[in-house]
């Protein structure tokens, strides 16, 4: 029987995975570096678990596992390792980060996974699976596309997991695609976007759709913005956050993104998707992917989440919509 794997299982995000997979009665195990708290997590989901470094010999701990769904960030540190004892294993590689350069690894890593069978689906959370379908569904109401303009908004506070990813896609820089061609913008200009509730002031910044939006939908120009509220982006000694937002702060905060296409004769058509919490979303589209994976749906190579399920795939997730403007 095919089994997934949920590394990282004990934070903060993943243990809501795991505790989908285990409602859902999906075959998994748990994987992390520390002892106790896996063995603890295990404990209270029946589950066996493996305790391994996402290091040089990551390999040998995928024995007898499918599917490797990744939670641990800053993704950076954890899944060039991860990827490539995913192809040396023979094991499909999934993760949920924002982080592009891996985007960009997992695309460089592309050929060699194709000659392994092996897919790498990085982005199965919020990003980029809601950017990633609204942008397909959008394109679709266009003739000749040739630029897409992406903005994320981002309400409530952070997790710890999710601030630390947050400077590696600072440290990133800002890039957008040109001509389909990945460059440097650092001298970017915000925009405003509206979210349904009048237009708000977004800045520039580089996430994973610039490379998932390029191979999803083939559209060579593309920008990215964020528009950041409260305590959104927290700045000081990041290890000191608590783990993420209460059940109730996610409750309170639903999750928006505004995709606009831009056709050759200049027509824009544009909408929003609208979701549960960011932070409620990704357990719930991770799993529904990886489930899908264990079940067939899959490709070799580095593959997308709008190209390997289909551009409805986000609305797949109960308390999503899509509003055409």
């Amino acid at each position: 029987m095919s089994t997934l794997l949920i590394y990282g299982a004990t934070g903060y995000t993943g243990r809501m995975a795991a505790e989908r997979a285990k409602a859902l009665g999906l075959p998994f195990e748990i994987a992390g570096r520390n002892r106790q708290r896996l063995a603890d997590l295990a404990g209270q989901l029946g589950v066996p678990y493996r305790v391994f470094d996402a290091g040089p010999n990551a390999a040998h701990s995928l024995s007898g596992i499918s599917v490797l769904l990744n939670f641990a960030g800053p993704f950076a540190h954890t899944a060039p390792a991860l990827m490539s004892a995913c192809i040396a294993a023979k094991v499909d590689y999934l993760d949920i980060t924002a982080e592009i350069n891996v985007y960009r690894l997992a695309e460089r890593l592309g050929v060699e996974a194709t000659a392994s069978n092996v897919m790498l689906l990085p982005g199965v959370g919020w990003d980029v699976v809601p950017t990633d379908s609204l942008a397909a569904h959008v394109a679709r109401r266009v003739v000749n596309p040739v630029a897409l303009s992406i903005a994320l908004q981002v309400p409530g506070s952070m997790s710890r997991g999710s601030a630390m990813s947050v400077s590696e896609i600072i440290g990133a820089g800002v890039l957008a695609r040109i001509d389909g061609q990945l460059v440097s913008t650092p001298d970017a200009q915000p925009r405003h976007f509206d979210f349904g509730d009048g237009p708000v002031l977004c800045a520039p910044l580089s996430f994973g759709d610039l490379v998932t939006g390029w191979h999803s939908i083939g559209i060579p120009n593309i920008a990215m913005f964020v528009h950041i509220s409260g305590e959104a982006f927290p700045q000081g000694d990041l290890s000191a956050l608590p783990d993420g937002p209460s059940a109730q702060e996610r409750e309170a905060h639903r999750a928006r993104a505004v995709v606009e296409v831009t056709a050759e004769n200049g027509n824009v058509a544009r909408a929003v998707i609208e979701t549960v919490n960011g932070y409620s979303y990704t357990p719930l589209a991770a799993i529904e992917a990886a489930r899908r994976v264990l079940a067939g749906d899959r490709r070799p190579g580095f593959e997308t989440p709008a190209r390997i399920f289909g551009g409805g795939f986000a609305e797949s997730i109960p308390g999503t919509t899509i509003t055409d403007l």
